[in-house]
């Protein structure tokens, strides 16, 4: 295809998208959507650390809502990635801490963080140009 096509393609694609159990990425989408997401990734890295208690882990994490942090837990719980441990105190204490499964996952997450922060000038810039170049295309 050369740079200036610009036809539609009415045929449809040679594969679909995931989710079908016959395809070797199915689950892995709903997988990712879980890692990948911002808060859930701000979570695993800050349990990398060690057990938090959950307000200690709302002041760790800049921007996040109680509500959004719960789910996140939550879901993350789900996931198997996350255990959260509740003592019988008064009044009670729970804290949260990375499984097995969710320790495995922090050299991924960390060599993403590390990355972005070792790009994220690069990127500012890149993003600054062609907000100069395409003045009509507010992508943010």
């Amino acid at each position: 295809m050369s740079p200036t096509h610009t036809e539609v393609t009415a045929a449809p694609a040679d594969r679909d998208p995931g989710g079908h159990e016959d395809r070797p990425d199915c689950g892995m989408r709903d997988v990712l959507d879980r890692i990948g997401d911002k808060w859930s990734v701000l979570v695993i890295v800050e349990l990398a650390g060690g057990p938090r208690r959950f307000r200690e882990l709302q002041r760790a994490i800049d921007g996040i809502s109680q509500r959004m942090l719960t789910l996140t837990v939550r879901r993350l719980e789900r996931d198997g990635l996350v255990l959260r441990t509740a003592y019988p105190t008064v009044p009670a204490q729970v804290d949260y801490r990375l499984t097995e499964t969710g320790t495995s996952l922090t050299q991924l997450v960390k060599a993403l963080a590390d990355w972005s922060l070792a790009h994220r000038a690069v990127i500012a810039e890149a993003r600054h140009q062609y907000d100069q170049t395409h003045p009509d295309h507010d992508i943010r």
